[in-house]
């Protein structure tokens, strides 16, 4: 890879770190990486687009390097990558709060972007379909994922529901804002993720919430403040206050571990942590349920709040 790196891009690198789907070096000062693109060409113009704006306005992101073919891509066997130099220290951390802060400092005119995501429950229904099939086919030997699959379908399938009801009942207003989002957020919450622009997306402003909550909680952070905490500073609509509960119920956590495994081959070990901290978790829903109704007449789930603390 560091002879590729070399010529595309016109330098002399004596040493490269190179990983599976990524090599890292430094250069005169700057760290880079040069990572594997798995966006369409749609949607990597709209992000071309987001550096820019956001360049612009003085906001930090990692900066996308041209090769000397002028192109922003570089085609490596049959797989395309791109170089990025960051804008930060690789482990900076980014806290709770700068998470919505950095968000709505771009907002979305919500049908102008590829990026937009905000049909959940849909694009939920169709993995949850496939996830079915998958386990059906490569599960067998996969007894940890076998044990606790039902469980989190089940979970699941609470959100799609719920999500669709609230699409139905209340539904999308313009009052809702459609900010700057992220594919994953990752714990800890570094710079070297955070600012990473082929991690962008638009999507409701509290997706990114929603997703920092659960993995602090799986990483032992205080969760129901940092909830109590953005409830307090952030005024959002009935829909908004919904949607932020709905992705709560949605077990993410679990299926980014289990998509690993069945694809990747990665450690079904990881979902012990994950599988032992149910009550917690639970409790915690319980816990965000009755403050999120501070806000809103928030949709009544029965089986949570039936749930002893």
């Amino acid at each position: 890879m560091k002879e590729i790196i070399n010529y595309y891009y016109n330098l002399d690198l004596v040493e490269v770190e190179e990983f599976k789907s990524y090599s890292t070096f430094n250069y005169l000062g700057d760290t880079f990486f040069f990572v594997f693109f798995n966006r369409t060409e749609e949607e990597f113009k709209d992000i071309i687009n987001i550096c820019i704006e956001l360049k612009q306005k003085g906001i930090r992101v990692h900066d996308i390097i041209i090769n000397r073919e002028g192109s922003f891509v570089t085609k490596v066997g049959e797989s395309f990558y791109i170089l990025l130099k960051l804008n930060s220290n690789k482990d900076e951390l980014v806290s709770f709060i700068n998470i919505f802060e950095y968000a709505n400092k771009l907002k979305l005119n919500r049908n102008s972007s590829k990026l937009y995501r905000n049909n959940w429950g849909d694009l939920w229904s169709k993995k949850v379909d496939y996830f079915e099939y998958q386990i059906k086919e490569l599960g067998k030997d996969k007894n940890i994922i076998l044990d606790s699959f039902s469980y989190y379908i089940g979970l699941a399938e609470n959100a799609i529901s719920y999500v669709n009801k609230i699409n139905k009942v209340i539904g999308l207003s313009e009052n809702d804002n459609i900010t700057l989002a992220h594919r994953r957020i990752f714990y800890p919450n570094t710079c070297l993720n955070f600012l990473n622009p082929l991690s962008f997306i638009f999507d409701l402003e509290v997706r990114d919430i929603a997703e920092a909550l659960k993995t602090n909680f799986f990483n032992n952070e205080d969760s129901l403040l940092d909830l109590i905490t953005f409830l307090r500073l952030k005024k959002l609509t009935a829909y908004s206050y919904h949607m932020l509960y709905a992705r709560l119920l949605y077990p993410s956590y679990y299926f980014d571990i289990y998509e690993d495994v069945m694809n990747n081959d990665g450690d079904q070990e990881k979902i012990i942590p994950i599988i032992n901290k149910v009550p917690e978790y639970e409790i915690f829903l319980k816990k965000a349920y009755l403050e999120i109704s501070r806000y809103t007449n928030l949709e009544r789930i029965d089986w949570l709040m039936k749930i002893e603390e």
